[in-house]
């Protein structure tokens, strides 16, 4: 089955030879390219391919490209394209593997790193298989790295998305989604309301609790964004995941959100600034009164 592709870089002539290249490969079909952030999330959210290249620090500082733009991604689908990185500074390598991306390459490109990042590539295609809480209410996050020992499950009772399920004549509460950390066999579960936010913390997730408990789990911040319902948890910052409900002010003119019974308030940023305006709006939706 071929993969469509997409190159997004500031230099012409190295979309020309990484276009080279990826022509090589029979599984490879060239979509378009784009030489800054605008044109390039534009022409991702327009095909929505299967794979982007992506260079990270361009020469033309104007373009603006850089690793922000796979967070943009997230915000507009659901399905987000694997990102190979292709750029010239080696020291950004382990900021990008970060973000998830599926491999880093060093210009010039190399032919048998370009087949090896493929090859990761097709493996990732391979071994994903959506979530969907209609048909698996229970989702099991597989550990790619053997590095990384800790799997994350996220279970929620199907009916609850149906609304509340009636037995004997009675109400029955719903269940509450049910986060797993689990590790050596090891089974963590954690309720979800009991989250106050998650934190980043270089390639794992510290989750932070209503009881002053902290739980480090081998996940990006970006995996736990993906995975956890948007209705309760919406990402406010690069470093921090929030739970809408642990809310109890927020102060757009300082860009802080604070944490229900406790004194710890969070920063957000512009480029999240709409899933603020969102916790604001669901905020006065409810039994709400303005003063």
């Amino acid at each position: 089955m071929s993969q469509t592709y997409i190159i997004i870089d500031d230099d012409k002539g190295s979309i020309l030879k990484t276009q080279a290249i990826a022509e090589r490969f029979k599984n490879l079909s060239f979509v378009a390219s784009a030489n800054n952030y605008d044109d390039g999330l534009n022409l991702i959210l327009e095909h929505q391919p299967r794979l982007v290249f992506l260079e990270i620090d361009p020469a033309d500082k104007k373009s603006n490209l850089s690793l922000a733009l796979i967070n943009e991604l997230y915000r507009y689908l659901s399905v987000v394209p694997k990102i190979i990185v292709i750029t010239n500074k080696n020291e950004l390598a382990y900021e990008a593997l970060q973000y998830e991306v599926i491999d880093y390459l060093l210009k010039p490109v190399n032919i048998n790193d370009f087949r090896k990042a493929i090859l990761k590539f097709d493996r990732a295609i391979k071994l994903n298989v959506p979530y969907s809480e209609e048909k698996n209410p229970v989702a099991t996050f597989e550990v790619l790295d053997e590095a990384l020992v800790e799997d994350i499950e996220i279970a929620e009772n199907p009916e609850v998305t149906l609304g509340t399920p009636i037995v004997s004549g009675e109400m029955q509460k719903p269940q509450s989604l049910v986060i797993c950390v689990k590790s050596y066999g090891d089974y963590r579960y954690i309720d979800s309301g009991d989250v106050l936010y998650f934190e980043a913390d270089n390639n794992s997730t510290d989750i932070h609790l209503n009881n002053g408990e902290m739980i480090t789990a081998f996940k990006t911040l970006k995996h736990f964004e993906t995975v956890l319902p948007p209705t309760q948890f919406l990402r406010i910052h690069n470093s921090y995941i929030i739970n809408v409900n642990q809310v109890s002010r927020i102060h757009t003119g300082n860009t802080v959100c604070y944490i229900k019974n406790s004194t710890t308030k969070l920063p957000f940023s512009k480029s999240y600034k709409e899933n603020v305006d969102l916790i604001i709006n669901r905020i006065a939706a409810g039994n709400y009164l303005e003063i």
